[in-house]
């Protein structure tokens, strides 16, 4: 009995047969370059401010308000150590020559001393201007306040005068604050004002007819 052999089809059959083929995969070194790059930068930024962050620096801290052309004093700084950031604070080695400068502007409490604050003279101080005391009654002065402030200068004429208020000096800087009196007045207050007017301003402070009005937002 002879066996039967069916024979082998060549190549493949069924659904294997139908699958198309696949191209080869495109590679992109350059986009992987970059990506290695990127990873790579991110990495070492990172180390850079880890090791920046424990990197200390002596610098000079305001406690106590310096209002514009106000002389830094020893009880108005302090000494802090922090982080360095690139910021060019002043270093506490340059104190002295801190306390023989002028706030350029006024300096908050808990501000760090830059260079751009301080300057050698003070303008407020400078020719054409003069430091003059005012001894103000109750009603004659806002509360509190403070060296540094600005103020106007106003002429208040007397009940029996015809005269109208007039404002003498648009802003002057509070220089000094006096302790309040003890019959309840606001004090002595020392306020800088142009040389041209202290004259009159001192005439009219003597008869009681000078009040100052605070400019908040004038610094």
């Amino acid at each position: 009995m002879r066996t039967s052999e069916k024979p082998v089809a060549n190549g493949l059959s069924g659904p294997a047969s139908r699958k198309l083929p696949v191209p080869p995969r495109e590679r992109k070194p350059a986009l992987a370059a970059l990506a290695v790059l990127l990873i790579l930068g991110g990495a070492l930024a990172t180390t850079l401010l880890v090791l920046r962050s424990g990197d200390r620096i002596s610098a000079i801290r305001v406690t106590q308000q310096v209002g514009a052309g106000q002389p830094f004093t020893a009880q108005s700084i302090e000494e802090v150590q922090i982080a360095d950031t690139g910021i060019n604070y002043v270093s506490w080695s340059q104190r002295a020559n801190v306390l023989r400068s002028f706030a350029a502007v006024t300096v908050l409490p808990g501000t760090l001393l830059t260079n751009e604050m301080g300057a050698r003279a003070s303008q407020e101080l400078g020719p054409g201007k003069a430091k003059i005391g005012l001894a103000l009654k109750p009603g004659q002065a806002p509360a509190g306040l403070k060296e540094g402030d600005r103020v106007q200068v106003i002429h208040v004429p007397g009940r029996s005068s015809q005269e109208k208020s007039e404002v003498l000096a648009e802003s002057a800087l509070v220089f000094d604050v006096g302790e309040p009196g003890r019959t309840g007045g606001s004090g002595v207050i020392t306020v800088i004002v142009d040389s041209t007017v202290s004259p009159e301003i001192a005439g009219f402070a003597s008869s009681g007819e000078i009040a100052v009005a605070e400019l908040p937002g004038a610094r």
